[in-house]
């Protein structure tokens, strides 16, 4: 009787991850992420840079909003393992800062839709396992597939400062909170 439980857990487990929707890719080109708006949504920030204010700036300058999301059955295997599966797809949506819009008179809201960048976990594609794409240019123009950025412009630093498996769980609430109880 045993045996069958853990053979019906097995199973569950699979059937689960077999759900969650997995990269696609053309050749080396990942394609984007479709619907990823209907994911868990994990956490915001804004203007986020990793290197200080030029000399005599007081702050850097003025950033975008970042809304991260990831797949539903990645973040609920994170939650019970404090481990991102393998196909974890963290899709980070660019939205340019916007203010003084209709009735608005102080304060910033997400405008221009810029684009988006994806952190993939693919244990046997990438060596490291993780790789970043960016799916938009200098310009804001959108494109629907991408090559990883070299590993030492993104992997290196996700590698070095995310709290959890390359990823800045630290940044998150959402995340940190799914690990603590």
């Amino acid at each position: 009787m045993r045996q069958v439980a853990v053979l019906a857990l097995v199973c569950a487990e699979v059937l689960s991850s077999e759900s969650m929707t997995v990269p696609r890719f053309a050749g080396d080109r990942m394609i984007v992420p479709e619907g990823y708006r209907e994911w868990m949504f994990v956490g915001a920030n804004y203007g986020m840079g990793y290197s200080d204010p030029a000399p005599g700036q007081v702050t850097a300058k003025p950033g975008t909003f970042h809304n991260i999301y990831i797949q539903r059955e990645a973040y609920k295997a994170y939650a019970k393992t404090g481990k991102f599966p393998d196909k974890t797809m963290l899709v980070m949506e660019v939205v340019e800062p916007a203010s003084k819009e209709s009735i608005n008179k102080q304060g910033m809201f997400q405008g221009r839709y810029v684009g988006v960048e994806v952190a993939v976990k693919d244990e046997k594609r990438f060596d490291g396992k993780w790789a970043y794409f960016k799916f938009f240019d200098s310009e804001g123009k959108l494109a629907p597939q991408a090559k990883a950025f070299p590993k030492e412009a993104c992997w290196d630093c996700h590698n070095k400062n995310g709290a959890v498996d390359n990823v800045f769980v630290q940044c998150s609430p959402v995340l940190r909170a799914a690990r603590s109880h």
